[in-house]
Protein backbone atom coordinates (compact mmCIF):
# COMPACT_ATOMS: atom_id res chain seq x y z
CA UNK A 1 0.00 0.00 0.00
CA UNK A 2 1.35 3.55 -1.15
CA UNK A 3 2.53 5.69 2.05
CA UNK A 4 0.19 8.35 3.09
CA UNK A 5 1.07 11.65 3.17
CA UNK A 6 1.01 14.49 5.27
CA UNK A 7 0.97 18.42 4.07
CA UNK A 8 1.59 22.11 6.22
CA UNK A 9 1.65 25.15 5.11
CA UNK A 10 1.79 28.65 7.22
CA UNK A 11 1.44 31.78 6.23
CA UNK A 12 4.82 33.92 7.24
CA UNK A 13 2.74 37.27 6.54
CA UNK A 14 0.20 36.59 9.36
CA UNK A 15 1.89 35.36 11.95
CA UNK A 16 -0.64 33.18 13.59
CA UNK A 17 -1.68 29.58 13.19
CA UNK A 18 0.50 26.55 14.21
CA UNK A 19 3.94 25.80 13.36
CA UNK A 20 4.83 23.98 10.05
CA UNK A 21 6.99 21.51 13.62
CA UNK A 22 3.67 21.18 15.28
CA UNK A 23 1.07 20.46 12.41
CA UNK A 24 3.45 17.87 11.31
CA UNK A 25 3.86 16.22 14.50
CA UNK A 26 -0.19 16.23 14.71
CA UNK A 27 -0.48 14.63 11.95
CA UNK A 28 1.69 11.27 12.39
CA UNK A 29 0.25 10.73 15.55
CA UNK A 30 -2.88 11.05 14.26
CA UNK A 31 -1.71 8.23 11.56
CA UNK A 32 0.20 6.13 14.56
CA UNK A 33 -3.36 5.83 16.13
CA UNK A 34 -4.96 4.81 13.27
CA UNK A 35 -2.84 3.13 10.87
CA UNK A 36 0.27 2.14 13.66
CA UNK A 37 3.95 2.86 13.79
CA UNK A 38 5.08 1.87 10.59
CA UNK A 39 2.38 4.06 8.21
CA UNK A 40 3.28 6.94 10.68
CA UNK A 41 7.22 7.04 10.25
CA UNK A 42 6.53 5.84 6.51
CA UNK A 43 4.64 8.90 6.37
CA UNK A 44 5.72 11.56 3.49
CA UNK A 45 6.04 15.27 4.47
CA UNK A 46 5.37 18.00 2.15
CA UNK A 47 5.82 21.59 3.55
CA UNK A 48 4.63 25.18 2.07
CA UNK A 49 5.79 27.62 4.63
CA UNK A 50 5.18 31.79 3.42
CA UNK A 51 2.62 30.70 1.34
CA UNK A 52 -0.81 31.87 1.49
CA UNK A 53 -3.74 29.51 1.20
CA UNK A 54 -5.56 32.28 -1.39
CA UNK A 55 -4.60 29.41 -3.85
CA UNK A 56 -3.33 25.73 -5.12
CA UNK A 57 0.00 27.23 -6.70
CA UNK A 58 2.44 26.39 -3.68
CA UNK A 59 5.18 24.14 -4.81
CA UNK A 60 5.13 21.59 -2.09
CA UNK A 61 1.33 21.50 -2.82
CA UNK A 62 1.74 20.79 -5.95
CA UNK A 63 4.41 18.33 -6.01
CA UNK A 64 2.18 16.03 -3.73
CA UNK A 65 -0.75 16.68 -6.22
CA UNK A 66 1.39 14.82 -8.76
CA UNK A 67 2.46 11.84 -6.55
CA UNK A 68 -1.41 11.76 -6.00
CA UNK A 69 -2.03 11.42 -9.47
CA UNK A 70 0.95 9.01 -10.11
CA UNK A 71 -1.21 7.21 -7.47
CA UNK A 72 2.37 7.11 -5.12
CA UNK A 73 0.62 7.83 -1.97
CA UNK A 74 -3.08 6.60 -0.19
CA UNK A 75 -3.85 9.65 1.94
CA UNK A 76 -3.34 13.03 2.49
CA UNK A 77 -3.86 14.10 6.09
CA UNK A 78 -3.78 17.69 6.93
CA UNK A 79 -4.03 19.29 10.40
CA UNK A 80 -6.96 22.12 9.88
CA UNK A 81 -9.15 22.57 6.36
CA UNK A 82 -7.97 26.03 5.33
CA UNK A 83 -3.81 24.08 5.50
CA UNK A 84 -5.38 23.03 1.85
CA UNK A 85 -6.91 26.23 0.93
CA UNK A 86 -9.39 29.13 1.75
CA UNK A 87 -10.97 28.56 -1.60
CA UNK A 88 -13.85 26.54 -1.58
CA UNK A 89 -14.02 26.23 -5.02
CA UNK A 90 -10.39 25.13 -5.44
CA UNK A 91 -10.76 23.04 -2.26
CA UNK A 92 -14.49 21.41 -3.89
CA UNK A 93 -12.55 20.42 -7.07
CA UNK A 94 -9.36 19.26 -5.52
CA UNK A 95 -11.64 16.68 -2.94
CA UNK A 96 -13.37 15.70 -6.11
CA UNK A 97 -10.01 14.80 -8.20
CA UNK A 98 -8.78 12.70 -5.24
CA UNK A 99 -11.72 10.93 -4.71
CA UNK A 100 -11.52 9.86 -8.26
CA UNK A 101 -7.81 8.98 -7.86
CA UNK A 102 -8.87 6.77 -4.67
CA UNK A 103 -6.66 9.28 -2.29
CA UNK A 104 -8.74 9.59 1.01
CA UNK A 105 -8.56 13.46 2.24
CA UNK A 106 -8.29 13.45 6.06
CA UNK A 107 -8.30 17.06 8.18
CA UNK A 108 -7.97 16.42 12.01
CA UNK A 109 -9.35 19.33 13.47
CA UNK A 110 -12.73 19.47 11.52
CA UNK A 111 -12.83 15.17 11.91
CA UNK A 112 -13.09 15.31 7.45
CA UNK A 113 -12.41 11.67 6.69
CA UNK A 114 -13.57 11.22 2.78
CA UNK A 115 -12.85 7.19 3.74
CA UNK A 116 -16.20 7.52 5.99
CA UNK A 117 -19.45 7.76 5.03
CA UNK A 118 -19.67 11.22 7.50
CA UNK A 119 -16.35 12.53 5.19
CA UNK A 120 -17.95 12.18 1.84
CA UNK A 121 -21.39 13.99 3.75
CA UNK A 122 -18.84 16.52 4.01
CA UNK A 123 -17.46 16.46 0.63
CA UNK A 124 -21.36 16.61 -0.82
CA UNK A 125 -21.66 19.83 1.55
CA UNK A 126 -18.00 21.84 0.43
CA UNK A 127 -19.62 21.58 -3.22
CA UNK A 128 -22.97 22.55 -2.13
CA UNK A 129 -20.89 26.04 -0.94
CA UNK A 130 -18.60 25.62 -4.30
CA UNK A 131 -21.54 25.99 -6.13
CA UNK A 132 -22.92 28.77 -4.29
CA UNK A 133 -19.60 30.50 -4.82
CA UNK A 134 -19.83 29.90 -8.62
CA UNK A 135 -23.51 31.41 -8.60
CA UNK A 136 -21.89 34.44 -6.39
CA UNK A 137 -19.53 34.91 -8.87
CA UNK A 138 -21.96 34.89 -11.61
CA UNK A 139 -24.19 37.27 -10.29
CA UNK A 140 -20.92 39.31 -9.70
CA UNK A 141 -19.80 38.75 -13.58
CA UNK A 142 -23.10 40.14 -14.80
CA UNK A 143 -22.63 43.13 -12.69
CA UNK A 144 -19.75 44.03 -14.38
CA UNK A 145 -21.49 43.38 -17.63
CA UNK A 146 -23.58 45.82 -16.52
CA UNK A 147 -20.88 48.43 -15.74
CA UNK A 148 -19.23 47.76 -18.94
CA UNK A 149 -22.29 48.17 -20.45
CA UNK A 150 -22.67 51.69 -19.86
CA UNK A 151 -19.19 52.58 -21.54
CA UNK A 152 -20.06 50.71 -24.67
CA UNK A 153 -16.85 49.29 -25.36
CA UNK A 154 -15.71 46.10 -26.87
CA UNK A 155 -14.41 43.62 -24.95
CA UNK A 156 -12.16 41.48 -26.94
CA UNK A 157 -12.39 37.92 -28.46
CA UNK A 158 -13.06 37.73 -32.28
CA UNK A 159 -14.10 40.71 -34.13
CA UNK A 160 -16.64 40.55 -36.26
CA UNK A 161 -16.58 40.63 -39.74
CA UNK A 162 -16.47 44.67 -40.79
CA UNK A 163 -14.64 45.70 -38.39
CA UNK A 164 -11.58 45.45 -36.39
CA UNK A 165 -10.83 46.34 -32.52
CA UNK A 166 -8.41 49.58 -31.76
CA UNK A 167 -7.15 50.80 -28.64
CA UNK A 168 -9.01 53.92 -27.08
CA UNK A 169 -8.09 56.20 -24.21
CA UNK A 170 -11.08 58.16 -23.87
CA UNK A 171 -13.49 56.17 -21.23
CA UNK A 172 -13.69 57.26 -18.41
CA UNK A 173 -15.55 55.14 -15.32
CA UNK A 174 -15.71 57.40 -11.88
CA UNK A 175 -13.71 60.00 -12.84
CA UNK A 176 -10.23 58.48 -14.42
CA UNK A 177 -9.19 57.74 -17.48
CA UNK A 178 -8.65 54.31 -19.08
CA UNK A 179 -7.55 52.33 -21.60
CA UNK A 180 -10.54 50.66 -23.76
CA UNK A 181 -11.05 49.54 -27.22
CA UNK A 182 -13.64 49.92 -29.80
CA UNK A 183 -14.42 48.11 -33.18
CA UNK A 184 -13.48 50.53 -36.03
CA UNK A 185 -14.89 49.51 -39.43
CA UNK A 186 -13.46 48.24 -42.42
CA UNK A 187 -15.30 49.77 -45.15
CA UNK A 188 -14.51 46.44 -47.57
CA UNK A 189 -15.62 44.27 -45.60
CA UNK A 190 -18.87 46.28 -44.63
CA UNK A 191 -19.58 45.89 -47.76
CA UNK A 192 -19.66 42.49 -47.67
CA UNK A 193 -21.89 42.29 -44.38
CA UNK A 194 -24.33 44.93 -46.17
CA UNK A 195 -24.14 42.30 -49.16
CA UNK A 196 -25.04 39.64 -47.28
CA UNK A 197 -28.13 41.33 -45.91
CA UNK A 198 -29.49 42.38 -48.89
CA UNK A 199 -28.96 38.90 -50.84
CA UNK A 200 -30.52 37.54 -47.84
CA UNK A 201 -33.60 39.77 -47.83
CA UNK A 202 -34.18 38.59 -51.81
CA UNK A 203 -34.05 35.12 -51.36
CA UNK A 204 -35.54 34.74 -47.93
CA UNK A 205 -32.92 31.85 -47.65
CA UNK A 206 -29.92 30.78 -46.08
CA UNK A 207 -29.19 28.14 -48.32
CA UNK A 208 -29.85 30.28 -51.56
CA UNK A 209 -27.75 32.97 -49.79
CA UNK A 210 -24.88 30.74 -49.47
CA UNK A 211 -25.11 29.48 -52.67
CA UNK A 212 -25.05 32.73 -54.11
CA UNK A 213 -21.73 33.59 -52.38
CA UNK A 214 -20.20 30.37 -53.98
CA UNK A 215 -21.34 31.47 -56.93
CA UNK A 216 -19.68 34.60 -56.74
CA UNK A 217 -16.54 33.00 -55.12
CA UNK A 218 -16.99 35.55 -52.05
CA UNK A 219 -14.74 34.26 -49.05
CA UNK A 220 -14.87 35.18 -45.30
CA UNK A 221 -12.22 37.37 -43.32
CA UNK A 222 -10.52 33.60 -43.35
CA UNK A 223 -10.55 32.99 -46.87
CA UNK A 224 -12.92 30.37 -46.40
CA UNK A 225 -16.23 29.39 -48.19
CA UNK A 226 -19.53 30.98 -46.63
CA UNK A 227 -21.59 28.22 -45.20
CA UNK A 228 -25.34 28.61 -44.06
CA UNK A 229 -24.10 28.65 -40.40
CA UNK A 230 -21.42 31.52 -40.65
CA UNK A 231 -24.51 33.45 -42.86
CA UNK A 232 -26.73 33.07 -39.55
CA UNK A 233 -24.18 33.61 -37.44
CA UNK A 234 -23.49 37.45 -39.23
CA UNK A 235 -27.43 38.00 -39.78
CA UNK A 236 -28.42 37.28 -35.97
CA UNK A 237 -24.92 40.10 -34.66
CA UNK A 238 -26.90 42.91 -32.93
CA UNK A 239 -23.21 44.62 -33.67
CA UNK A 240 -24.52 45.49 -37.40
CA UNK A 241 -27.98 46.97 -36.10
CA UNK A 242 -27.55 50.77 -36.32
CA UNK A 243 -29.25 52.28 -33.45
CA UNK A 244 -32.66 54.28 -34.56
CA UNK A 245 -35.76 54.27 -33.12
CA UNK A 246 -36.50 50.82 -35.20
CA UNK A 247 -33.51 48.95 -32.93
CA UNK A 248 -34.64 51.04 -29.67
CA UNK A 249 -38.46 49.63 -30.37
CA UNK A 250 -37.04 46.53 -30.63
CA UNK A 251 -35.35 45.87 -27.91
CA UNK A 252 -38.19 47.37 -25.38
CA UNK A 253 -40.37 45.32 -26.85
CA UNK A 254 -38.64 42.08 -25.99
CA UNK A 255 -38.00 43.34 -22.71
CA UNK A 256 -33.70 43.26 -22.97
CA UNK A 257 -31.90 44.73 -20.06
CA UNK A 258 -31.12 47.87 -22.58
CA UNK A 259 -28.43 50.70 -20.96
CA UNK A 260 -29.21 52.95 -23.21
CA UNK A 261 -31.76 55.70 -23.51
CA UNK A 262 -33.97 56.22 -26.25
CA UNK A 263 -31.69 59.55 -27.30
CA UNK A 264 -28.53 57.97 -27.76
CA UNK A 265 -30.25 55.78 -30.74
CA UNK A 266 -28.68 58.33 -33.11
CA UNK A 267 -28.91 56.57 -35.87
CA UNK A 268 -24.81 56.74 -36.35
CA UNK A 269 -23.81 54.29 -33.80
CA UNK A 270 -24.03 50.12 -33.66
CA UNK A 271 -25.39 48.16 -31.09
CA UNK A 272 -23.63 45.35 -28.44
CA UNK A 273 -25.02 42.82 -26.55
CA UNK A 274 -23.35 41.09 -23.85
CA UNK A 275 -25.08 37.80 -22.26
CA UNK A 276 -26.03 36.49 -25.53
CA UNK A 277 -24.67 33.12 -24.83
CA UNK A 278 -24.66 30.37 -22.16
CA UNK A 279 -21.37 28.39 -22.61
CA UNK A 280 -20.58 25.54 -20.64
CA UNK A 281 -18.01 22.36 -20.65
CA UNK A 282 -19.12 19.27 -22.49
CA UNK A 283 -21.86 20.92 -24.57
CA UNK A 284 -22.77 23.16 -27.96
CA UNK A 285 -23.22 26.86 -27.23
CA UNK A 286 -26.81 28.10 -26.60
CA UNK A 287 -28.03 31.11 -27.76
CA UNK A 288 -30.06 32.82 -25.58
CA UNK A 289 -32.98 34.63 -25.96
CA UNK A 290 -33.27 38.67 -26.16
CA UNK A 291 -34.90 39.26 -22.84
CA UNK A 292 -31.80 38.00 -21.23
CA UNK A 293 -29.51 40.08 -23.64
CA UNK A 294 -27.72 43.57 -21.93
CA UNK A 295 -27.82 45.77 -24.35
CA UNK A 296 -26.33 49.29 -24.81
CA UNK A 297 -25.82 51.87 -27.81
CA UNK A 298 -21.78 50.97 -28.95
CA UNK A 299 -19.07 53.27 -29.99
CA UNK A 300 -18.94 51.94 -33.15
CA UNK A 301 -20.22 52.72 -36.87
CA UNK A 302 -23.83 50.71 -37.53
CA UNK A 303 -24.18 48.70 -40.94
CA UNK A 304 -27.61 48.02 -41.55
CA UNK A 305 -30.88 50.06 -40.46
CA UNK A 306 -33.43 49.02 -37.42
CA UNK A 307 -35.80 48.03 -39.77
CA UNK A 308 -34.19 45.69 -42.26
CA UNK A 309 -32.55 44.17 -39.38
CA UNK A 310 -35.59 43.44 -37.26
CA UNK A 311 -37.42 42.17 -41.16
CA UNK A 312 -34.73 39.52 -41.07
CA UNK A 313 -34.58 38.33 -37.26
CA UNK A 314 -38.47 37.71 -37.81
CA UNK A 315 -37.61 35.73 -41.10
CA UNK A 316 -34.80 33.77 -39.50
CA UNK A 317 -37.19 33.41 -36.90
CA UNK A 318 -39.96 31.87 -39.47
CA UNK A 319 -37.75 29.89 -41.27
CA UNK A 320 -36.27 28.25 -37.98
CA UNK A 321 -39.98 26.41 -37.02
CA UNK A 322 -40.71 25.14 -40.59
CA UNK A 323 -37.14 24.19 -41.46
CA UNK A 324 -36.31 20.97 -43.05
CA UNK A 325 -34.55 18.09 -40.67
CA UNK A 326 -32.98 15.32 -42.19
CA UNK A 327 -33.75 11.84 -41.09
CA UNK A 328 -31.21 10.63 -38.52
CA UNK A 329 -31.17 7.82 -39.94
CA UNK A 330 -31.37 5.55 -42.85
CA UNK A 331 -30.15 2.61 -45.26
CA UNK A 332 -27.46 4.23 -46.71
CA UNK A 333 -23.83 2.30 -46.26
CA UNK A 334 -21.28 4.71 -48.06
CA UNK A 335 -22.29 7.35 -45.70
CA UNK A 336 -18.47 9.08 -44.67
CA UNK A 337 -16.79 6.96 -47.74
CA UNK A 338 -18.07 8.16 -50.76
CA UNK A 339 -16.37 11.47 -52.31
CA UNK A 340 -17.31 13.37 -55.52
CA UNK A 341 -14.49 13.78 -57.48
CA UNK A 342 -14.61 17.16 -56.91
CA UNK A 343 -13.26 16.54 -53.57
CA UNK A 344 -16.29 17.20 -51.49
CA UNK A 345 -17.95 14.49 -50.04
CA UNK A 346 -21.36 13.08 -51.28
CA UNK A 347 -24.16 12.30 -48.78
CA UNK A 348 -27.51 10.61 -49.00
CA UNK A 349 -30.99 12.38 -49.41
CA UNK A 350 -34.31 9.94 -49.05
CA UNK A 351 -37.01 10.38 -51.37
CA UNK A 352 -40.65 9.89 -50.36
CA UNK A 353 -40.45 7.13 -53.02
CA UNK A 354 -40.21 3.09 -52.04
CA UNK A 355 -38.24 0.50 -54.22
CA UNK A 356 -39.64 -2.67 -55.34
CA UNK A 357 -38.76 -3.89 -51.93
CA UNK A 358 -40.48 -1.70 -50.26
CA UNK A 359 -37.20 0.48 -48.79
CA UNK A 360 -37.10 3.99 -49.16
CA UNK A 361 -35.37 4.75 -52.67
CA UNK A 362 -32.48 7.55 -51.73
CA UNK A 363 -30.00 9.20 -53.61
CA UNK A 364 -25.88 10.58 -53.33
CA UNK A 365 -25.68 13.82 -53.52
CA UNK A 366 -22.36 15.94 -54.24
CA UNK A 367 -22.63 18.68 -51.28
CA UNK A 368 -20.63 21.22 -53.02
CA UNK A 369 -23.11 20.77 -55.39
CA UNK A 370 -26.06 20.94 -53.33
CA UNK A 371 -24.68 24.26 -51.54
CA UNK A 372 -23.88 25.91 -54.05
CA UNK A 373 -27.01 24.72 -56.61
CA UNK A 374 -24.48 23.80 -58.91
CA UNK A 375 -22.50 26.55 -59.97
CA UNK A 376 -19.43 25.20 -58.61
CA UNK A 377 -20.14 21.52 -59.36
CA UNK A 378 -21.95 20.02 -61.56
CA UNK A 379 -21.78 16.32 -61.70
CA UNK A 380 -24.99 13.83 -61.77
CA UNK A 381 -26.40 12.21 -58.64
CA UNK A 382 -26.11 8.71 -58.25
CA UNK A 383 -28.78 6.36 -56.97
CA UNK A 384 -27.90 5.56 -53.56
CA UNK A 385 -29.33 2.01 -53.78
CA UNK A 386 -28.12 0.84 -56.52
CA UNK A 387 -24.67 1.67 -55.80
CA UNK A 388 -24.77 0.26 -52.08
CA UNK A 389 -25.70 -3.06 -53.72
CA UNK A 390 -23.01 -2.87 -56.45
CA UNK A 391 -20.48 -2.43 -53.76
CA UNK A 392 -21.53 -5.29 -51.64
CA UNK A 393 -21.78 -7.56 -54.61
CA UNK A 394 -18.36 -6.24 -55.92
CA UNK A 395 -16.78 -7.27 -52.06
CA UNK A 396 -19.06 -10.51 -52.12
CA UNK A 397 -16.57 -11.59 -55.93
CA UNK A 398 -13.29 -10.67 -53.81
CA UNK A 399 -13.98 -13.23 -50.87
CA UNK A 400 -13.49 -16.41 -53.64
CA UNK A 401 -9.59 -15.69 -53.58
CA UNK A 402 -9.51 -16.24 -49.82
CA UNK A 403 -5.42 -15.53 -49.67
CA UNK A 404 -5.72 -11.81 -51.37
CA UNK A 405 -8.99 -11.30 -49.50
CA UNK A 406 -7.08 -12.01 -46.01
CA UNK A 407 -4.09 -10.00 -47.01
CA UNK A 408 -6.71 -7.05 -47.62
CA UNK A 409 -8.32 -7.34 -44.53
CA UNK A 410 -5.04 -7.09 -42.72
CA UNK A 411 -4.32 -3.56 -44.66
CA UNK A 412 -7.72 -2.50 -43.20
CA UNK A 413 -5.84 -3.72 -39.74
CA UNK A 414 -2.70 -1.54 -39.88
CA UNK A 415 -4.79 1.15 -41.10
CA UNK A 416 -7.21 1.50 -38.37
CA UNK A 417 -4.43 0.88 -35.38
CA UNK A 418 -2.31 3.52 -37.16
CA UNK A 419 -4.85 6.48 -37.48
CA UNK A 420 -6.15 5.56 -33.64
CA UNK A 421 -2.62 5.96 -32.51
CA UNK A 422 -2.80 9.39 -34.55
CA UNK A 423 -5.52 10.24 -33.00
CA UNK A 424 -5.03 9.44 -29.48
CA UNK A 425 -2.22 11.34 -29.53
CA UNK A 426 -4.29 14.65 -31.34
CA UNK A 427 -7.08 13.88 -28.33
CA UNK A 428 -4.41 14.01 -25.58
CA UNK A 429 -2.93 17.22 -26.34
CA UNK A 430 -5.35 18.67 -27.24
CA UNK A 431 -7.31 17.85 -23.71
CA UNK A 432 -4.38 18.62 -22.05
CA UNK A 433 -4.56 22.23 -24.04
CA UNK A 434 -8.03 22.48 -22.86
CA UNK A 435 -7.67 21.47 -19.12
CA UNK A 436 -5.26 24.19 -18.76
CA UNK A 437 -7.26 26.70 -20.43
CA UNK A 438 -10.04 25.79 -18.25
CA UNK A 439 -7.58 26.02 -15.16
CA UNK A 440 -6.56 29.79 -16.47
CA UNK A 441 -10.25 30.11 -16.44
CA UNK A 442 -11.34 29.22 -13.02
CA UNK A 443 -8.28 30.93 -12.02
CA UNK A 444 -9.92 33.82 -13.98
CA UNK A 445 -12.73 33.92 -12.98
CA UNK A 446 -12.37 33.56 -9.19
CA UNK A 447 -9.83 36.58 -8.98
CA UNK A 448 -12.17 38.74 -10.77
CA UNK A 449 -14.35 38.50 -7.82
CA UNK A 450 -11.90 39.95 -5.45
CA UNK A 451 -10.50 42.93 -7.44
CA UNK A 452 -11.64 46.39 -6.26
CA UNK A 453 -9.93 47.84 -9.36
CA UNK A 454 -12.26 49.23 -12.34
CA UNK A 455 -9.18 48.83 -14.91
CA UNK A 456 -8.19 45.47 -13.59
CA UNK A 457 -11.52 43.88 -13.89
CA UNK A 458 -11.91 45.65 -17.06
CA UNK A 459 -8.40 43.40 -18.56
CA UNK A 460 -9.55 39.89 -16.56
CA UNK A 461 -12.96 40.41 -17.94
CA UNK A 462 -11.14 40.69 -21.96
CA UNK A 463 -8.92 37.86 -20.82
CA UNK A 464 -11.80 35.57 -19.83
CA UNK A 465 -13.58 36.29 -23.52
CA UNK A 466 -10.28 35.27 -25.38
CA UNK A 467 -9.80 32.13 -23.13
CA UNK A 468 -13.66 31.45 -23.80
CA UNK A 469 -13.28 31.32 -27.07
CA UNK A 470 -10.20 29.37 -27.06
CA UNK A 471 -11.73 26.60 -24.81
CA UNK A 472 -14.51 26.45 -27.43
CA UNK A 473 -12.28 26.22 -30.60
CA UNK A 474 -10.36 23.32 -28.36
CA UNK A 475 -13.53 21.51 -27.11
CA UNK A 476 -14.89 21.61 -31.08
CA UNK A 477 -11.79 19.96 -32.49
CA UNK A 478 -12.30 17.44 -29.75
CA UNK A 479 -15.31 16.45 -30.37
CA UNK A 480 -14.32 16.19 -34.26
CA UNK A 481 -11.45 13.46 -33.01
CA UNK A 482 -13.72 11.96 -30.93
CA UNK A 483 -15.92 10.95 -33.44
CA UNK A 484 -13.25 9.92 -35.63
CA UNK A 485 -11.50 8.09 -32.83
CA UNK A 486 -14.83 6.44 -32.53
CA UNK A 487 -14.99 5.31 -35.67
CA UNK A 488 -11.70 3.92 -35.96
CA UNK A 489 -12.36 2.05 -32.75
CA UNK A 490 -11.80 -1.40 -33.31
CA UNK A 491 -10.16 -3.70 -30.96
CA UNK A 492 -7.76 -6.75 -31.76
CA UNK A 493 -10.67 -9.20 -30.72
CA UNK A 494 -13.49 -7.26 -32.73
CA UNK A 495 -11.24 -7.65 -35.83
CA UNK A 496 -10.86 -11.26 -35.48
CA UNK A 497 -14.40 -11.38 -35.39
CA UNK A 498 -14.97 -9.23 -38.04
CA UNK A 499 -12.85 -11.24 -40.02
CA UNK A 500 -13.99 -15.11 -39.40
CA UNK A 501 -17.70 -13.05 -40.70
CA UNK A 502 -16.22 -11.54 -43.62
CA UNK A 503 -14.65 -14.52 -44.16
CA UNK A 504 -18.35 -15.89 -45.38
CA UNK A 505 -19.20 -12.68 -46.41
CA UNK A 506 -21.14 -14.14 -49.41
CA UNK A 507 -23.56 -16.09 -47.61
CA UNK A 508 -23.75 -13.84 -44.57
CA UNK A 509 -24.25 -10.09 -45.58
CA UNK A 510 -27.69 -10.41 -46.64
CA UNK A 511 -28.50 -11.30 -43.25
CA UNK A 512 -26.43 -8.34 -41.27
CA UNK A 513 -28.10 -5.35 -40.04
CA UNK A 514 -27.43 -1.66 -41.88
CA UNK A 515 -24.75 -1.11 -39.04
CA UNK A 516 -23.12 -3.78 -40.00
CA UNK A 517 -23.13 -4.27 -43.35
CA UNK A 518 -21.57 -0.33 -42.72
CA UNK A 519 -18.52 -1.68 -40.55
CA UNK A 520 -18.11 -4.75 -43.03
CA UNK A 521 -17.78 -2.19 -45.76
CA UNK A 522 -15.56 -0.13 -43.92
CA UNK A 523 -13.05 -2.95 -43.46
CA UNK A 524 -12.73 -3.74 -47.35
CA UNK A 525 -13.08 -0.49 -48.61
CA UNK A 526 -11.11 2.67 -48.42
CA UNK A 527 -12.65 5.30 -50.41
CA UNK A 528 -14.71 5.41 -52.94
CA UNK A 529 -15.03 8.39 -56.06
CA UNK A 530 -17.85 8.94 -57.85
CA UNK A 531 -16.63 10.85 -61.13
CA UNK A 532 -20.16 10.79 -62.69
CA UNK A 533 -20.66 8.07 -64.63
CA UNK A 534 -18.30 5.44 -62.94
CA UNK A 535 -17.47 4.88 -59.19
CA UNK A 536 -14.01 4.10 -58.26
CA UNK A 537 -13.59 1.66 -55.14
CA UNK A 538 -10.66 2.59 -53.97
CA UNK A 539 -9.23 -1.16 -51.29
CA UNK A 540 -6.92 -0.83 -48.66
CA UNK A 541 -3.77 -1.68 -49.80
CA UNK A 542 -2.93 2.08 -51.40
CA UNK A 543 -0.83 4.19 -49.42
CA UNK A 544 -0.50 7.36 -48.14
CA UNK A 545 -2.86 10.52 -49.61
CA UNK A 546 -5.49 8.02 -51.76
CA UNK A 547 -6.00 9.08 -55.01
CA UNK A 548 -8.39 7.04 -56.84
CA UNK A 549 -6.84 8.26 -60.38
CA UNK A 550 -3.28 6.86 -59.51
CA UNK A 551 -3.86 3.68 -57.62
CA UNK A 552 -5.50 0.60 -58.82
CA UNK A 553 -9.20 0.10 -57.90
CA UNK A 554 -12.78 -1.15 -58.86
CA UNK A 555 -14.74 0.69 -61.43
CA UNK A 556 -18.29 -0.10 -61.28
CA UNK A 557 -20.59 1.38 -63.99
CA UNK A 558 -23.88 2.74 -62.26
CA UNK A 559 -27.24 3.72 -63.96
CA UNK A 560 -30.10 5.48 -62.98
CA UNK A 561 -27.90 8.98 -62.25
CA UNK A 562 -29.31 12.12 -62.91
Amino acid sequence: MPPIAIYSRKSKFTGKGESIGNQIELCREYIRLHNGDAAADAALVFEDEGFSGGNLNRPAFQQMLRAARDHEISAIVVYRLDRISRNISDFSTLIEELSRLGVAFISIREQFDTGSPMGRAMMYIASVFSQLERETIAERIRDNMHELAKTGRWLGGNTPTGYRSESVQAVTVDGKSRKACKLKLLPDEGELVKKIYALYAQTDSLSKTEAELLRQGVKTKTGRDFTRFSIKSILQNPVYLIADQDAYQFFIDRKADLFSAQVDFDSTHGMLAYNRTDQEKGRATIYLPVDQWIVTVGQHQGLIPGQEWVKVQESLDQNRSKSYRKPRSNQALLTGLLFCSCGSRMYPKLSKRLGQDGQPLYTYICKRKEHSQGSQCAQKNVSGNRLDATVIEEIKGLTEDKSTFVKLLEKSRSFYSGDRAGYDERLAALRTECADVETKLTALVDSLAELNSAAAKNQVAKRIDELTAQKETLQARITELEGLTAQNELSAEEFDILTQMLSGFRTTIDLLSVEEKRAAIRTVVQKVVWDGNLAHVVLFGAEGDVDYTTVPDLILPCEDSK
